[in-house]
């Protein structure tokens, strides 16, 4: 069984830098300065669009898909009532880019890490800043919130990858992963003592943060990894990558199933981002101005 193309979304003006699924609707972030919204089964632009004036590198759904975080390349955060369709709060507390907001449901909490290594949290119900940490790590890429909640792992610019916890924000564990700077990070969806990274020497990496020992690596791309998700019910990997493929491994091994590539009707372009529709279907997004629906079929 192989992933295929069954859908193109078509109308940003630059490259798209963060996907959002509602359930219904497909949001989506670009250099273009917009948000857009998208109708799955049309595939064209919903009347929900937001200019913004800053190219957008984040977005994210919160609190059920109520509220939309938004984040600029300025390190200007916006918060919309999307039942409202209006703009609710406005904070400037990053002054670099933030690259990445991620909600943590089961501690409502949503944390924003920026161009310059500094994390917030947020109270995802008040929208109150509860604490600002300077990691000194430089450019966080990608933030992943373990399934309980109780920790956060974050990929550096620094080479690092960190883990801490959510009661006190300790770092409870910092694994040196990748010599170039580390892109992006994720649990492993069927062991939490496992943490998958991806770094800009092009390796993908599964590590046991606990004990920090290194347990398989990969050279699984040409250039940087930007991306990593998981995929039928934790059994398969998603990497997407600066050299314009999406690639899907099997997630025990590490070992090569699928590429994606232009041949397939994929990407002409960086693939910055990936988000999971289904267990069996995923979208992919790139500097080409183009999301992608990708299909088990």
């Amino acid at each position: 069984m192989i992933f295929q193309k069954r859908k193109e979304f078509t109308g940003h003006a630059a490259g798209i830098y963060s996907l959002a699924f509602d359930g219904e609707f497909l949001y989506s972030g670009s250099a273009d300065r917009f948000v857009t919204r998208w109708n799955l089964i049309s595939g064209i632009q919903d009347k929900f669009s937001v200019h913004f004036d800053f190219p957008v590198y984040a977005i994210s759904l919160l609190q059920d898909a109520k509220f939309l975080a938004v984040g600029l390349s300025s390190g200007d955060l916006h918060i919309f009532n999307l039942g409202l369709k209006q703009e609710i709060k406005f904070y400037t507390q990053h002054k670099k880019a933030i690259f990445t907001i991620t909600e943590n449901k089961l501690k409502n909490h949503f944390y924003c890490a920026d161009a310059d290594g500094n994390i917030s949290i947020w109270n995802s119900q008040t929208f109150d800043l509860l604490l600002y940490l300077p990691m000194n790590c430089g450019k966080i890429r990608r933030i992943d919130v373990s399934k309980d909640g109780s920790r956060f792992s974050l990929a550096g610019q620094d080479g690092f990858i960190r883990v801490l916890e959510t009661e006190f924000f300790n770092e409870i564990s910092t694994l040196y992963a990748h010599h170039e700077g580390a892109t992006a990070v994720l649990f492993h969806p069927k062991n939490e003592d496992w943490l998958l990274s991806g770094g800009k020497d092009a390796f993908l990496k599964c590590w046991n943060w606990k004990t920090g020992n290194l347990l398989i690596e990969i050279p699984a791309h040409n250039f940087v990894i930007y991306d990593i998700i998981s995929l039928n019910n934790g059994h398969q990997l998603v990497t997407g990558s600066r050299d314009k493929t999406v690639k899907i491994w099997n997630s025990d091994t590490l070992s090569f199933s699928q590429r994606l590539d232009l041949k397939e009707g994929g990407h002409r372009n960086s693939v910055n981002c990936m988000l999971k529709l289904t267990e069996k279907s995923f979208f992919s997004s790139s500097d080409d101005k183009r999301i992608i629906f990708w299909e088990l079929a």
